[in-house]
């Protein structure tokens, strides 16, 4: 099997890696947009910038140039670009006969001076809309880029509406330190993987505000209640936020040291600006991006997010990270359920 993984970040280069070290030997091009970072990388057979010290396998190789030319050859596309270049790349893709999987999770953001009322996709609705004829999926789960790159055992879901694409990403991944498990509920694993970066900004926030393992406990709790209400309205299946791309995907990334989005809810909570938080990252935290848009989308269909409200209002500055915590713990009392 031929795979061509586009976008030499942090994500793109771990799953290359970790699909050219499958036992039963894939051939992997990761294709970079920059010739010269390609040549370095190559030369240097390490993605020093976003990976350093970790060694590619001899079956992956580095490429750049014209991609069509490359995707030509593959069996299996996936792109490991950011949120914000999924619709150029499926639209340069849209007549493809390879299947294409992507990486990345997260609504598109609305364009600036779009109508009232507009919101942000997922990807598979972008998809859609700009190459309905693509055999496509998605592939999540709870995974640190550095973890998969280093070979530590992870667990994801490979989700599309084509049972063929699940199957072949399981094939193309799943072996070695790397399980993948089919699902064929995309929109509840591309909405798990959105909304648990929003999440996970609150829950940094909780802690470096330093309220407790109790608080922690309940905004994961608590948002674990919003992600699943926003997916069953868009038509996903509860059972979908008890798995890997739900309330696994949602503990990783609001617990864990690695997390981008957890590390801007610290920053903030220090007093620092958005601003000075994201440049602080060097890396993109898709929840700063999504945030909005899944505000917008909650609204859109009904649907009741307090903690992501208040993530949104915190981003925007209308309010401080202690004002965050007032608003959630002085809400009026409901049930659980």
């Amino acid at each position: 099997m031929k795979i061509l993984v586009i976008g030499a970040g942090a994500w793109g280069t771990a799953m290359a890696i970790s699909a050219a070290r499958h036992p039963d030997k894939r051939s992997v091009a990761l294709w970079a947009r920059d010739p010269a970072q390609a040549q370095l990388m190559q030369a240097e057979r390490a993605n020093s910038r976003y990976l350093p010290g970790i060694a590619f396998p001899e079956a992956l190789s580095v490429v750049s140039g014209e991609v069509m030319e490359q995707v030509a050859d593959a069996d299996l596309i996936v792109l490991g670009t950011p949120m914000a270049a999924l619709r150029q790349w499926l639209a340069r893709l849209k007549d493809c006969s390879v299947p294409v999987a992507w990486l990345c999770k997260g609504f598109e953001a609305v364009p600036a001076g779009a109508a009232a009322g507009t919101f942000g996709l997922m990807a598979h609705e972008v998809c859609q809309q700009v190459a309905p004829q693509l055999q496509s999926g998605v592939l999540s789960g709870p995974s640190f880029a550095a973890e998969v790159a280093r070979q530590q055992p992870t667990a994801l879901v490979a989700a599309s509406a084509h049972e063929g694409v699940s199957e072949l990403l399981v094939s193309a991944f799943h072996g070695g330190t790397m399980r993948v498990y089919a699902n064929d509920d995309i929109v509840g694993v591309e909405v798990g993987g959105a909304v648990k970066n929003v999440l996970a900004i609150a829950t940094g926030l909780c802690d470096g505000l330093q309220l407790g393992l109790n608080a922690r406990a309940a905004l994961v709790t608590r948002g674990l209640a919003e992600m699943t209400r926003l997916g069953v309205a868009l038509g996903a299946r509860v059972e979908t936020f008890m798995g890997l791309s739900g309330l696994g995907d949602l503990v990783l990334t609001a617990t864990g040291d690695l997390s981008r989005n957890r590390k801007v809810g610290l920053l903030l909570a220090e007093g620092k600006t958005l601003g000075q938080a994201i440049t602080s990252l060097g890396h993109v935290a898709e929840g700063v991006y999504s945030a909005r848009t899944v505000l917008a989308r909650a609204r859109q269909m009904g649907v009741e997010m307090p903690i992501t409200e208040t993530v949104v209002d915190l981003l925007d500055g209308r309010i401080t990270a202690a004002q965050a915590v007032e608003h959630l713990m002085g809400r009026d009392p409901k049930r659980e359920s």
